[in-house]
Formats: structure tokens, C-alpha cells, sequence
């Protein structure tokens, strides 16, 4: 008997010992993460209080996270947005201030952000559109992407590329991409691009659980609800009668007082819009909306029964946000709030405070800092943005407390840079209380709005006698940002044309 419970006390030291090495393992285990951005998404989410939105996985998600009531984009375009997110750069020192061009003509030697955690050990996956895809005519290709950012690419096509375009209407026939254009297909989840990219985050996922000694940076890009608002009739456009979808009041006055600059993304063949049609394209958006979170909801689905979730940070944003009236425009490249504000939802697990809310002005480029240090990654010395692991733990935190969005403006073509035309930029700054926005540094026009009594952006106070203090500190301050958003020498990298070596390490 002695000799038996002396064997028994051995094997259960040794059970032990083996237990608590393998819980030391899983604590050092490096955090996973799920990076989840939707393409031309504003803030119309029921997290955000949209009363007519119905994304119930995008709020379970804002529920198990901190919700980033003022996140900001640096460039209100998919092409300079993307980039700036994924380098943790500003636009004007990543050189991208147009689509259809990737950092690396730029700045060849920068690391991204996927590209360090590859460095760090990781396996990193994309599944659609990271970097700059034209949407929808490359859909199902590499599009504009950096071969150095990734291990594994998958650009799957569904029938909202293959089949549904010449049943798409739009305001200009046969252009989808830049335009108002929508459908609602009969087709159902599953046949659609971004149904099939859950699926192939599913599939991903179930062979990242089965090697769990190496973390994963799984990327997944939603197209939608980008134009042209293709989604299944059934349900998505049912939840959202078209009798019920609001027309923006009162346009010509609330233009009235705003500068021509700041209305430089209207675009001409929005004239054909009447009322009827501003319903139809509103229900698409929000149906469109609905249909991208409920992918969401399948590839979070996954991750919780993988036993993921307890290891996995998750980050879901946008590139940039969207009009859909406001002001009399649609779409983007404004720098009012509609389009420079975008969703940003970050679950950190053991880190973020569940269900919390982040008052404080944040930027895009902070994302980059952010997850390096959550998951112990060496990040590049010249990242311009702030870490956000501070407001994770303590939402209270208000950190750098300001956030700044630019635009170009003019004829100039950024394709062409010894074009002769003119063009400059517009830059907005973005405080807990104000929006400031100088247009050619001020020569062009200048916007100021209180969000304190004013959250619609109305009523431009900029020439108002009894705002010209508020005007000339927020000047001031405005001008050290855009300052702070250049590299070290000053000046925006030029655009290269010449091809470059895809690198996966620094040479």
C-alpha cells in the first residue's frame, strides 16, 4: 500500500509540475489577432446609437471591448486611408494621398504592420481588401496589395462580381465603383463576396486552432457596404422599408455658411437624385450594413467555438466614413464628421474593460502601436501614432486628445506631380468639443463647429467675433499637428512610377 500511494504522490508531482508549465506556456503565449475592416462604413451601427440599424454582431462585439466613440481616419479615401493604417503613418509622410498606389513606391523600406508581426513569428493572412482594391471591377484579385504583408492571400469573387452587374442600377449606367449604385439580390449569404470571405476566415481559423504555438494576425476586408450596396433582398432590405428611410432637411441653408472647398466632394450626377431614389440608396446602404455584420457574426461565431476567443484581440473598423445627405452630400472626401469619423471596436482580452465606451479623441494610425505592444512586437522607431493600451484598461484616459483628418482639393492630378493645376489641403482638427478645419491654410476657408451644442456640424462659428480666440488657439494647434504628420525631414516622400523588390525583411 505504501509503495503504491508513493507512486501515486510521484505521478501527481509530476502532473503538476507538467500543469503548471504548460499554464506558464499558455501565459506567455503571444495574443492572436482578428483585424476585421469593412470598406466605405460610417457610424450608422447600433452601437453607435443608430435607432434604425440592425447589427446585433457588431454590438455583442462592442460589448465584449471598448467602443471608440471618436475614432478618426487620416484621409477620407480608401487608397491614403489603408495605407496610412497599415504603416501607422500619417498620409503626408507615407506619400499616398490618392488610390491605385501602395507605400511601397513611396517608402519601400517601411514595415507594415502585418509585415512586423510576420517578423515577430506570426502567421499573417489576408482575406480581401486590406490595401486598395478598385471595387468592385478587381474584386476577386490581389488588387493593390504588398506581397511583403502576407503569408497567405485569398481574394475569393461571388456573385455581386461574377453576375449581378448588369442588374445593378446606378446614377451613371455601368459605373459602380464611383457612384450611387444599388441591388438587391435574390441571391443569399453564401453567393455573395463577403459570405464567401467568412467563409474563408472559418477555414482559416480551424487550421490556426490546430497549431496554437503560433499566434495568428488574420486580416479579413469587407467590401461592403461599399458602392455599388449589393446585398440579399432577403432579409437585409426588408429590415429597412424604403418609406422609412429619412431624406436630410434644409440643405441650402445649412450650406449657406460653409465654404465652396468644403463642399468639394459633390459630384455632378448626384443632381439626378431626387427623394425617391435618396430612400432607395439609403436602404441599401443600411441593408448592405446589415449584411457585412452578419459576417462578422459568423467569423466571431467561429472564433468562440474554436476556443479562440479567450486569446484572440479582435479590432473591427473602417477605412474611412460615408455621407449619405448630410450637408447635400454622399459618399466621402469631406472633412465633416459623417466622413472623417469611422467605427473603431477593440476587445482586448484580460486588457480592455468590457462594454466600455472611449470618449477622448483617437486616430487610426494609433492602431499600429496599439497591438505591437499587446502583443510584445517590435514596431518601427518612426510610428506617428499613440498607444491606446492606456484607454483599453482606463477609458477614462484621455491621451493625446485631439485627432486630425486631411484632403486634397483642386485639379491637380497626384498621379502627375509636376501638374501645374492647382490643389491644396484641408486639414480638420478634432478636439473632445470642436471641429476646426482650414482650408489652404486658412486662404481658402475656414470651418469651425461646436459639438457641444452643434453635433450635426450646422452652424460654422469661424467668422463669428465671439469665436475668434477659440478660432485662433485651435489655429494654432491645428498648424502643430499638421506639422507632426510629415517625417523627420519635413517633406512627403515622392511617388515612384519604377517597380520595387517585395521584401519581407529589412535589407
Amino acid at each position: 500500500m505504501r509503495s503504491f500511494l508513493s507512486i501515486l504522490c510521484l505521478l501527481s508531482v509530476g502532473w503538476c509540475s507538467s500543469t503548471l508549465t504548460q499554464c506558464a506556456c499558455a501565459a506567455e503565449r503571444q495574443p492572436n489577432v482578428l483585424f476585421l475592416i469593412a470598406d466605405d462604413l460610417n457610424n450608422m451601427l447600433g452601437c453607435y446609437g443608430d435607432p434604425k440599424a440592425k447589427t446585433p454582431n457588431l454590438d455583442r462585439l462592442a460589448a465584449r471591448g471598448v467602443r471608440f466613440d471618436r475614432s478618426y481616419c487620416a484621409f477620407p479615401l480608401c487608397g491614403p486611408s489603408r495605407n496610412s493604417i497599415l504603416t501607422g503613418l500619417y498620409p503626408n509622410s507615407t506619400g499616398i494621398k490618392a488610390n491605385s498606389q501602395i507605400f511601397r513606391q513611396t517608402i519601400p523600406d517601411q514595415l507594415s504592420l502585418p509585415q512586423a508581426f510576420r517578423l515577430s513569428g506570426y502567421f499573417a493572412g489576408r482575406i480581401g481588401k486590406l490595401y486598395h482594391y478598385n471595387v468592385p471591377n478587381s474584386i476577386g484579385t490581389n488588387g493593390h496589395d504588398d506581397p511583403g504583408s502576407w503569408e497567405l492571400e485569398l481574394n475569393p469573387a461571388g456573385v455581386d462580381r461574377m453576375e449581378h452587374h448588369p442588374d445593378i442600377f446606378s446614377l451613371t449606367p455601368n459605373q459602380f465603383g464611383g457612384t450611387l449604385s444599388w441591388f438587391a439580390s435574390p441571391k443569399s449569404d453564401q453567393y455573395h463576396t463577403d459570405g464567401l470571405m467568412a467563409s474563408d476566415a472559418q477555414w482559416v481559423l480551424e487550421r490556426c486552432a490546430k497549431q496554437k504555438e503560433r499566434p495568428f494576425f488574420l486580416a479579413v476586408g469587407f467590401f461592403r457596404p461599399h458602392t455599388p450596396y449589393v446585398a440579399p433582398k432577403d432579409p437585409y432590405f426588408g429590415w429597412y422599408p424604403e418609406s422609412e428611410m429619412r431624406v436630410v432637411p434644409n440643405v441650402a441653408e445649412d450650406q449657406a455658411d460653409i465654404p465652396p472647398a468644403g463642399l468639394g466632394s459633390y459630384k455632378k450626377e448626384q443632381d439626378k437624385l431626387t427623394d425617391d431614389l435618396r430612400r432607395q440608396s439609403l436602404q441599401a446602404y443600411y441593408a448592405s450594413i446589415s449584411f457585412m455584420d452578419a459576417q462578422v457574426g459568423r467569423i466571431i461565431d467561429k472564433l468562440d467555438e474554436l476556443g479562440l476567443s479567450e486569446n484572440t484581440i479582435i479590432v473591427f473598423t473602417s477605412d474611412h466614413g460615408y455621407h449619405t445627405g448630410e450637408h447635400g452630400l454622399w459618399q466621402k472626401m469631406s472633412l465633416f464628421e459623417e466622413s472623417s469619423r469611422v467605427p473603431m471596436l477593440i476587445v482586448a482580452p484580460g486588457v480592455a474593460s468590457k462594454g466600455s465606451v472611449a470618449k477622448s479623441p483617437v486616430s487610426q494610425v494609433d492602431l499600429f502601436p496599439t497591438l505591437a505592444e499587446l502583443c510584445g512586437v517590435k514596431a518601427p522607431t518612426n510610428l506617428q501614432g499613440q498607444s491606446l493600451v492606456p484607454i483599453l484598461k482606463d477609458p477614462s484616459v484621455a491621451g493625446r486628445g485631439w485627432a486630425i483628418t486631411q484632403v486634397t482639393r483642386g485639379n491637380a492630378n497626384p498621379q502627375k506631380p509636376n501638374s501645374k493645376a492647382k490643389s491644396f489641403f484641408g486639414y480638420s482638427l478634432r478636439t473632445p468639443r470642436w471641429r476646426y478645419t482650414e482650408w489652404d491654410e486658412g486662404k481658402e476657408g475656414r470651418e469651425l463647429y461646436d459639438h457641444d451644442s452643434d453635433p450635426l456640424e450646422q452652424t460654422n462659428l469661424a467668422s463669428k467675433p465671439e469665436h475668434a480666440k477659440t478660432v485662433a488657439e485651435l489655429s494654432t494647434q491645428l498648424q502643430i499637428a499638421a506639422k507632426s504628420t510629415y517625417p523627420a525631414s519635413g517633406k512627403s516622400p515622392e511617388l515612384s512610377q519604377n517597380l520595387w523588390a517585395p521584401i519581407l525583411s529589412q535589407p
